[in-house]
């Protein structure tokens, strides 16, 4: 069934360069089965039509619950305030145009009145995250505060510390600056993939430093340019496969040059053809673990099966975590013992990965299904919860 939606009125201003009105046709045209319908004119004749203020900032779980629903009702604010009208039909939009005027008086009686906080909140597994809906007025009073919504929701809840705890300052900024001078997430990518490529011959050669400077500012652009495409609604599958096959290759060809320039300096006490083989199959190992949780077991990442899997997922085996060990090792003057403690530690999380993946197996044998410690959690009412006050973000008011 095709949704028809139109949307009246646009914002004043723009958030992370969009406007009301032009995000939320970015964000609908990301959804499947939906027609954007621009004059009202133009609505079919006893069409179901959702209509949406431009001037509000949605969520895209909302727009698709909103998609989903067939019953016809009002949806307001947690303040009240009417923003959407769900599958009403197309003859009155003389009508639902009074309503987010406020008169609701004016409503027609087929139409019960809901508000956002009566909608179910379902955590976004993709993401790795729970966050309350975003249904928000944008206004200059808080604009600041609905761009720093938009960037943090564009972050995924349950990842290493450097990206959770390091990054957020520095790549809001450098996402700000991309938004000003146009540049496309997709351009970041690439940056990204050049960087890696260079970080990798320098470590191949033995250039442990400027390896690690490069390899750092790969890493960082590697958070840009997701954040980037989700502020800014330009996600797209080209760059969806870019950023995560380079996410996948890169960081054992990475340990493998390192050990390569160990070599041919001199400082590699053990042979070299067995540490490679080490890597690649620590490496390899904890990938398989996640793999087999999330094509088999259950349909979310192991990270978020239960809250020590969570905190696992801040130290666990990732690039991130291994070039905090690589550059430790290098600025202690042993740039081999970095490489070893990235293999003990590939090792270590892969054995971990391995018995969590099996206690999966067993409990979906004996439940019949798995579920994440998100879903089921209230964000204010759990706050006691150290996995929530780590994981999820307070919602915005």
């Amino acid at each position: 069934m095709t949704s028809y939606i139109h949307i009246l009125g646009d914002s004043e201003l723009a958030l992370w360069g969009l406007r009301g009105k032009q995000r939320l046709e970015r964000q609908l045209g990301q959804l499947a089965g939906v027609a954007l319908i621009e004059a009202a004119a133009s609505i079919p004749p006893d069409a179901s039509v959702i209509y949406l203020r431009g001037d509000y900032l949605f969520d895209g779980r909302l727009l698709q619950a909103l998609v989903d629903t067939e019953a016809p009702f009002i949806l307001t604010t947690k303040t009240g305030c009417p923003v959407v009208a769900v599958r009403a039909h197309g003859d009155i939009a003389d009508k639902v145009a009074a309503i987010f005027s406020g008169r609701l008086e004016e409503a027609e009686p087929s139409l019960p009145i809901r508000s956002v906080n009566e909608l179910a909140h379902v955590p976004d597994l993709r993401l790795r995250k729970y966050d309350a809906l975003t249904l928000l007025p944008i206004g200059r009073e808080n604009r600041q505060s609905l761009e720093k919504e938009l960037f943090s929701g564009s972050y995924k809840g349950v990842t290493d510390f450097v990206t959770k705890w390091l990054w957020p300052l520095p790549a809001r900024l450098a996402t700000k600056l991309c938004v000003q001078h146009q540049i496309q997430a997709n351009q970041v990518t690439l940056a990204s993939l050049v960087l890696a490529i260079l970080a990798g011959l320098l470590f191949w050669h033995g250039y442990f430093g400027p390896g690690l400077l490069l390899g750092w500012i790969m890493t960082f652009l590697d958070t840009v340019d997701g954040k980037l495409a989700r502020v800014t609604v330009t996600a797209s599958r080209l760059g969806n496969v870019l950023d995560h096959g380079l996410d996948l290759i890169h960081p054992p060809l990475w340990y493998w040059a390192w050990a390569v320039g160990l070599s041919a300096s001199g400082l590699l006490a053990a042979p070299l053809s067995v540490l490679i083989w080490l890597i690649f199959l620590g490496y390899i190992g904890g990938r398989v673990c996640e793999g087999i949780f999330e094509l088999w077991l259950a349909r979310f990442s192991i990270f978020i099966w239960r809250e020590l899997d969570s905190f696992h997922r801040l130290v666990t085996a990732r690039r991130n975590p291994n070039m905090v060990l690589l550059t430790l090792g290098y600025m202690a003057g042993r740039p081999d013992v970095g490489l070893y403690l990235v293999i003990l530690w590939h090792g270590l999380c892969t054995l971990f990965l391995a018995w969590r993946a099996l206690l999966a197996w067993r409990e979906k044998q004996r439940t019949g299904a798995l579920v994440s410690w998100l879903e089921g959690i209230d964000p204010q009412q759990d706050r006691h919860r150290l996995a929530v006050r780590v994981f999820i973000r307070r919602p915005v008011q």
